[in-house]
């Protein structure tokens, strides 16, 4: 059993052991404050139990979720426990963790960074500062309802504490602890500042006076910040240029990483949904195993995607194979997983695509074979095979790997009708996307990675809005950017 702090919401700020323990996780039990990316580092198979809670309304009481967690202990499972912010920090999970040590189950704490002190920092708050906040307090806002209105926590002794004070969970009582912190001898217009889902992209920030912070709609979850800190604004996240937008990833997910660590550096949530997965071609690798015994007879060896590229090293002993034997690949990407083999490319085209590299392909030498290695999807178009035999080369293509659909589920749905834009990197993804979603499912805003790619959108009816101009993920990332800073 573990205990894990899932952070305040940005999914870059989980501990490394908690993603390790996420990932061999047969149920993880998680509550509100969890982003909903974070569930994604779980097996495809485990089991999600949503126990969270709202002001108000809770899906399951804490003695229920005690129970619930003690149950699946002695099942043997191993359960994950994802608790927003740190799971000792005002998570309850102190008593979450004596129910698991009265019941004789084994359970590991792992701490999360806490939104005491992350979301200020989100918000370009520092929580201290030297000559002037040398000190942070941090108290709750939401007593335990049994204590009565006024709890058992002394705001006028807090207002005499000096330095920083941060308050969780106050957002609803913020006009009473305003009051009695003034009344503690605080000045009201002492600086203060909410910060609403902070480190997500749907962060927001308020910045008023201790006196009249409460006459902003304030809803949690808010961090709250009284000090002379507050009147700072070190702006760095809330001004990123792709800052709250929600942006579909299409690609597979062990494809993804990049697209998706540019997007969420760009300030965006990526939403992954991968609808398409790479598999064997229907021979099972036997096309490409025997054009790689006999690959020495090849004047060029020709990859058309990282896919491919993988594909291709898998099959080879070591480089040496290619001993004689040039390499073209169709863009950086292609080129930079022939790298990880040690292959460097002798071509790789100015423009990413076919018909850049039939641009640069050289014709036959008098004393070449004439022959041409051609490594792909089992479904592509035929613009290259064809213009390389037109230019006198022999080809022979073999399928590499096979495109197919993922069915997305129904999580994936809910987040795909909340999105403000949908990548895509391939002309599969569009075909799957539309496939799974139907043209009223794509969000408005649709950024191809490039001139193939969109040609299939618009013969599917969509509207690119955004082309790469140059054909990778970073390019496509800087597209959007550009999109959004002329049309924000």
């Amino acid at each position: 059993m573990y205990l894990v702090g899932a952070g305040p919401g940005d999914p870059g700020l989980l501990t490394v052991r908690g993603a390790q323990v996420l990932a061999a996780a047969d149920v993880v039990v998680y509550d509100r404050l969890s982003v909903a990316t974070l569930l994604d580092l779980a097996p495809p198979g485990a089991e999600l139990v949503n126990v969270g809670k709202a002001p108000g309304t809770a899906v399951m009481d804490q003695e229920l979720i005690n129970r619930l967690l003690v149950d699946r202990g002695r099942r043997g499972e191993q359960v994950v426990r994802l608790k927003g912010g740190d799971p000792f920090v005002f998570a309850r999970g102190g008593e979450e963790a004596q129910a698991l040590l009265d019941a004789g189950i084994d359970f590991e704490v792992v701490p999360g960074i806490s939104s005491a002190v992350a979301v200020p920092a989100y918000a370009g708050i520092p929580v201290t500062l030297r000559h002037s906040s040398t000190s942070f307090t941090v108290l709750t806002g939401h007593e335990d309802p049994d204590k009565g209105i006024d709890g058992e926590l002394d705001w006028e002794a807090a207002a005499r504490l000096g330095g920083t004070l941060v308050i969780l969970m106050g957002a609803a009582r913020m006009e009473a602890i305003a009051a009695r912190l003034v009344a503690g001898g605080l000045d009201p217009d002492t600086p203060a500042a909410a910060v609403r889902w902070g480190t997500r992209p749907e962060q927001r920030t308020v910045r008023a006076t201790l006196a009249t912070l409460a006459n902003h709609d304030l809803q949690p979850p808010s961090t709250i910040v009284v000090g002379k800190v507050a009147a700072m604004d070190l702006a760095w996240f809330e001004t990123r240029p792709l800052f709250g937008r929600k942006v579909v990833v299409t690609r597979p997910r062990r494809q993804a990483a990049s697209l998706v660590g540019r997007l969420r550096a760009a300030g965006a949530e990526p939403i992954e949904v991968p609808v398409i997965e790479i598999v064997d071609p229907v021979d099972g690798g036997a096309a490409l195993a025997g054009a790689l015994a006999d690959v020495s007879g090849y004047d060029w060896v020709v990859v058309t995607s990282a896919n491919g590229a993988e594909r291709l090293l898998d099959g080879l002993h070591d480089g040496r194979d290619l001993g004689g034997v040039r390499v073209a690949a169709i863009g950086p990407g292609t080129a930079a997983a022939l790298a990880v083999g040690n292959i460097r490319a002798d071509l790789v085209p100015e423009r990413f695509v076919a018909e850049g590299l039939l641009d640069d392909f050289p014709a036959p030498r008098p004393n070449d074979r004439g022959r041409v290695l051609l490594v792909r999807a089992a479904v592509a178009r035929d613009v290259l095979p064809e213009g390389l035999r037109q230019a006198g080369w022999t080809v022979d293509v073999v399928e590499a790997y096979r495109t197919v659909a993922t069915e997305p589920s129904e999580r994936q749905r809910e987040r795909v009708g909340t999105a403000d834009a949908v990548t895509f990197t391939s002309s599969s993804t569009v075909e799957r996307f539309v496939a799974a979603f139907g043209i009223d499912g794509v969000p408005d805003l649709v950024a191809s990675i490039g001139p193939v790619t969109s040609a299939t959108a618009r013969s599917l009816g969509l509207e690119v809005t955004v082309e790469a101009a140059e054909h990778t993920t970073a390019g496509l990332v800087d597209a959007l950017v550009d999109h959004v800073r002329v049309s924000p």
